[in-house]
């Protein structure tokens, strides 16, 4: 059995997709209550569970849409999303790691003027970041898979998508997230 402290809402853009894949929009299934009961979204699907006041209960809602489309200009600059556009593979030996066995590294090392950015910072494995230190490519002679760049936002959803595990979805979500999911017989 679900508990309810535990259940998230899925969050849709107006147009019925995810607000955003990496990560997944989500909201505590509170925080889209109150959005329902404000009437600043559009409940879509609820859970088979109910939350309870002293006089009334609450469906909790499982997926909401917004009412107003909401556009995402850039991605934020963040671990997780270089690590999405990376693949969460080191850009110097292709090695695919967990999250938590990668680090980042800065192509030009800040000691030489290089700056935290999108065209500087590539997912790294600590073997590789040790072994180049502060040296430049060319000094320490590693070189890059891929140059890199500022993902766009459908970049880093579709990136987003690949490592998406399934299994771990609620089922009221399945029909909002797979569009290209063999249908049921």
């Amino acid at each position: 059995m679900t508990h309810v402290s535990s259940l998230q809402t899925l969050v849709l853009n107006a147009d019925m997709q995810p607000l955003s894949w990496g990560p997944l929009s989500v909201w505590s299934w509170q925080d889209a209550l109150v959005a329902v009961l404000q009437d600043r979204v559009t409940r879509i699907v609820d859970y088979e569970i109910e939350a309870h006041s002293a006089s009334r209960s609450f469906a909790i809602p499982s997926v909401v849409a917004l009412k107003r489309f909401h556009r995402r200009r850039k991605v934020a600059f963040t671990r997780y999303h270089v690590f999405l556009r990376d693949r969460f593979s080191c850009q110097y030996c292709g090695e695919t790691l967990p999250a938590k066995d990668l680090t980042f590294d800065h192509v030009v090392p800040r000691s030489k003027g290089g700056v935290s950015s999108w065209t500087n910072v590539v997912t790294c494995c600590q073997r590789d970041n040790l072994f180049k230190g502060s040296r430049s490519l060319r000094e320490s002679g590693l070189r890059l898979r891929c140059a890199p760049i500022e993902p766009t936002p459908h970049q880093i959803d579709e990136a987003a998508k690949r490592q998406a595990p399934r299994e771990k979805l609620h089922r009221t979500w399945q029909d909002f997230l797979y569009w290209d999911a063999d249908l049921e017989a």
